[in-house]
């Protein structure tokens, strides 16, 4: 194997301006690969080939972890090349399912252009019967054995027997900055990936009680911040101290209106942060109606607090689908470590469900919300979480 294929899907959408998805796929391929793993990226006739050395047929497994966290990639295959010429694909082709244990097969061709002498058609079943010869297998179009797939490209024939899925979406980067509120929980990772996955690039915010709790949240949510590094190769944690702005709300504000006065203030603070690097929105992992701060009321609410675009990729989704898809991006089983939540040490036992955002303005008066946001940006910590490969 001296190729790998990598199709795209949504990208093919994108008309003149699909060139600068392309680049930016080009890049996200580049750099999540293992250095020094191959010796190009391009791409050619609606597909990227990746040219792997050496080197790279050693780290077959790595590449393919690699590739599966890359979106913007529909599907892609581990191949080799031969000449365009009929022999050399029956040769190919023959080698090719040489190596695999089936009973029945079919041969899939498919011409990016139509310079090639013989129709898909008929490559088919040219390539066909000679497997049939050399083999004595059944050709079978559905649900065959085994599938070898052709692609008659610019100067290439390409050959793979195995297609493996990718994430699809867009490629990280090509739909700007935002920032993601990212708890600990099993709700806001999810909604990052989301993110991610409609190609903006993500950067974490973490609101803390250290030193009124121990670090364990803190190191949690860097640890889930290192897993949905993966998709993105590079990104930054801001850890924000909230405990005393919380004491501030629990000693001047009416109980029930404790919880939506942290949400603004968290939101504030992280418009705050977005400012600074210059996201143009904020992502939340809000489901609504799952707790008491996600009610319509209290989402309107909250929202009023800031100017900033607010997302909520999670909004409509239950707890069910949440947990399965953090469960496939390696992110639940360190969600559901204990840790002791910032909010958890001032709740009021009887949380507003249905708050009036004039109410909340009302109360607000106690507080000085510019010195206590001002406050919280500057003791920020930033934290660096870097490519691993």
């Amino acid at each position: 194997m001296e190729y790998i294929i990598c199709h795209y899907g949504e990208l093919a959408l994108k008309g003149k301006n699909r060139s600068v998805f392309e680049r930016r796929l080009v890049k996200n391929i580049e750099r999540s690969l293992p250095k020094g793993s191959f010796e190009f990226v391009k791409r050619i006739s609606g597909r990227f080939i990746i040219k792997i050395n050496k080197k790279g047929l050693k780290q077959k497994k790595k590449i393919k972890e690699a590739l599966e966290k890359v979106f913007g990639i529909s599907y892609f295959a581990f191949g080799y090349s031969c000449e365009q010429t009929l022999s050399d694909m029956k040769k190919k082709a023959l080698e090719a399912l040489k190596k695999k244990n089936f009973k029945t097969f079919r041969i899939s061709a498919k011409r990016a252009g139509k310079d090639f002498h013989l129709t898909s058609q008929q490559i088919n079943e040219k390539v066909g019967e000679f497997i049939i010869e050399k083999l004595k297998k059944k050709v079978k179009l559905k649900n065959p054995g085994a599938t070898c797939f052709l692609e008659i490209v610019e100067k290439y024939a390409l050959l793979y027997t195995s297609k493996i899925r990718g994430l699809g979406g867009l490629p990280v980067g090509v739909s700007g900055r935002s920032v993601v509120l990212l708890s600990g929980g099993i709700d806001s990772p999810v909604a990052a990936f989301r993110a991610m996955k409609r190609g903006m690039r993500t950067i974490f915010v973490h609101f803390h009680a250290h030193p009124y709790t121990d670090k364990a949240s803190i190191e949690k949510v860097k640890r889930i911040a290192g897993v949905l590094n993966k998709f993105q190769f590079d990104s930054k944690l801001y850890l924000v101290p909230f405990a005393d702005i919380q004491k501030e709300i629990l000693l001047n504000s009416p109980a029930k209106l404790r919880v939506i006065l942290y949400r603004t203030f968290m939101l504030r603070i992280a418009e705050d942060i977005a400012k600074k690097e210059e996201a143009l929105a904020l992502i939340t992992g809000d489901s609504v109606g799952q707790v008491a701060s996600q009610t319509l009321e209290n989402l309107r609410t909250v929202s009023l607090a800031t100017k900033i675009l607010i997302l909520r990729p999670l909004i409509c989704r239950d707890k069910e689908e949440i947990i399965k898809e953090a469960i496939n991006i390696n992110t639940f089983n360190l969600s559901i470590l204990p840790h002791q939540d910032c909010c958890v040490r001032f709740l009021p036992l009887h949380p507003e469900t249905r708050s009036n955002p004039k109410e909340v303005k009302i109360a607000e008066k106690n507080l000085n919300i510019k010195k206590l946001v001002k406050k919280a940006v500057k003791d920020v910590s930033i934290v660096e979480i870097g490519d691993e490969s």
